[in-house]
Formats: structure tokens, sequence, C-alpha cells
């Protein structure tokens, strides 16, 4: 792999994983509920001190959602981190995490949607491989949470190379080729919003997963130019877009694929479109970090395995 990344050490049945909530309040009884999916897993759990605390749209104090985190990546009982949800409210204490003890204390680490920052963030500055997944109160503990989504836990048990085909959904080649580089990103709002940091990703040679929730097209389309006037998607390999999901209110003139249309028709690079990863179900989960190749003409998508 390239940069040197580090993957974690794969989970055995007995294994002890650590639940934080780094971002915002999960749904408590979600939550409650998808402690019965680790047990399925031959996983026991420990809970984070701030997991059901919350402060105004937060899941505590930034201080107290950031000793979770440290405290699990510390922790040797601990050989795994799950996120119980997202929101908003990680990117508030990136610059205070302590990046050389998570380099030093390498362990899973799962989640989507706010969490891309701190895979972001750890990625860059911990050199850790992370995991992009569905979440404990988000997706496990809800009524349609999905076979396919349940049997995604399976790559941290025994390293495994995942493959993406349509057998799995329609895909669209919007611009063909193929490219070779490791996954990075995540949800598109904390992408743009990271621009102009020492957070933003690495974005050359980069196989760039994009997915969001409840953003109309046109912010979309916003998000997209940033990416493009920062230089962004020049120097990446290629685009792989996942799940986006549409506002309750909107009504349908304008949509994601007149956007994607617009931005990558004529763009210089492999981009494949309808990948089920982000907010939806079933969610296809990937290691971040690890070599991927995407493959516009035959629409498949490849990502090595992201644990030892």
């Amino acid at each position: 792999m390239s940069r040197g990344f580090i993957r974690p050490p794969r989970l055995k049945k007995g294994d002890t994983v650590g639940i934080i909530s780094p971002s915002s309040p999960p749904n408590l009884e979600q939550l409650d509920r998808s402690l019965a999916f680790l047990e399925t897993l031959g996983l026991k759990w420990k809970m984070g001190q701030a997991v059901r605390n919350k402060n105004r749209y937060l899941a505590g104090t930034d201080d107290e959602r950031l000793s979770d985190l440290h405290a699990m990546f510390e922790d040797p009982e601990v050989k795994g981190i799950i996120c119980a949800g997202g929101g908003y409210g990680s990117a508030r204490y990136l610059d205070r995490i302590d990046y050389p003890m998570i380099r030093e204390n390498p362990k899973i680490f799962w989640g989507y949607s706010d969490i891309t920052a701190l895979h972001t963030a750890i990625s860059q500055y911990s050199d850790l491989v992370t995991f992009h997944g569905p979440m404990l109160a988000s997706d496990v503990g809800k009524p349609d949470f999905h076979p396919l989504s349940a049997r995604m836990f399976g790559q941290l048990f025994e390293p495994v190379e995942l493959h993406y085909d349509e057998t799995v959904s329609p895909l669209v080649s919007l611009s063909g080729g193929s490219a070779l580089g490791p996954l990075s990103g995540g949800n598109l709002s904390l992408i743009s919003a990271s621009l102009g940091t020492k957070f933003a990703p690495v974005f050359d040679g980069v196989v760039l997963l994009i997915e969001d929730v409840d953003e109309p097209p046109y912010k979309v389309d916003a998000m997209l130019n940033q990416l493009r006037l920062s230089g962004a998607l020049s120097r990446v390999a290629g685009v792989a877009i996942g799940d986006f999901r549409y506002p309750k209110d909107h009504k349908g003139d304008h949509t994601y694929e007149d956007v994607f249309d617009g931005f990558f028709r004529d763009f210089d690079k492999p981009v494949v479109s309808g990948f089920k990863i982000g907010h939806c179900q079933p969610h296809f989960a990937v290691p971040l970090g690890t070599q991927a190749l995407l493959d516009a003409d035959a629409r498949t998508l490849t990502v090595l395995p992201g644990i030892e």
C-alpha cells in the first residue's frame, strides 16, 4: 500500500469493541437495539462515557467526546471502535486529537457521515486504514437494517477483497477508463467543509468516494464546483459516487443525475455512480486507505482488505 498505511488487526470472537458518539446524540432506543447484533458477531462491547450525554446538538462537550475517542484507542481491552451515529461535531476537535497515540495503537475504527472528518484526519496524521460503514444507532438498530449491510461486518474478522458490481446495484459509467489508488473520502459536505484546512483529504492519486444526504441538487453542484475550483478534482485518479438521498421537500425538478452528468461527462478520469455506499440500505462498507481499482468500463469497484 502507498503512504505506509497501517492496517489494524482483525477482530476475533470474544473481543471487545468500544462504542462512541463523536458527533450528535444518537437515538438511544436504536442504539440499545443494536447491541444484540454485536452479540451475534461474538463481540462484547464497552460504552463510552459520553455516548448518552447531550449538549445542545452534540453528544456531550467536545472534551467529553474527545476523551472517549482517546480512551478507546488507549484501552488495550478494546480491539475495535464502532461509532453509534453521526450528525455534526466531529470536526470541532480535530486539532486536539493525539494522532501519534492512535498510530501507536492501531485498531479498527468504523463509521460514516460526520465521521468522515475523523476518517480523513486519522488517515492523514495517523496513517491508519479506517472503515466507512453502517453505524449502530443510525443503521444497525433500525428495523430496515439490510442483511447485506450486516454481512459487511465480516470483513473485520477475515481479510477479504471486496468486489462491487451490478449484482449489488445498478451502476452508471459517467466517464470511462480505470483508476488504481487508495480509496479516500466519504461525505461530500464534510470533504467540502475541510478544504482550506490542514484536515482536508489528500486528493493526489486517490479513488475519491463521495456520498451525501438531504442536500438539494444545487448544493451538491456547489460543493462539486468547490472541489473543481480548489484543484482537488484534477488530482484524483477517479471518482466513485455513492448514495445521494434527496431532502424530504424535494420537488423533483432538478436531479442529482443532472448534476453528476454536467460535472463528469467530459471528465478525463473514470467516474461511476450508483454505489450503495452512504445513507442507504443496503450499505456496502469499505475500508479507506487501501488500494482500490475503479473500472468505469466494466462498472466495478474492487477494494483490498482493510485488516491484517
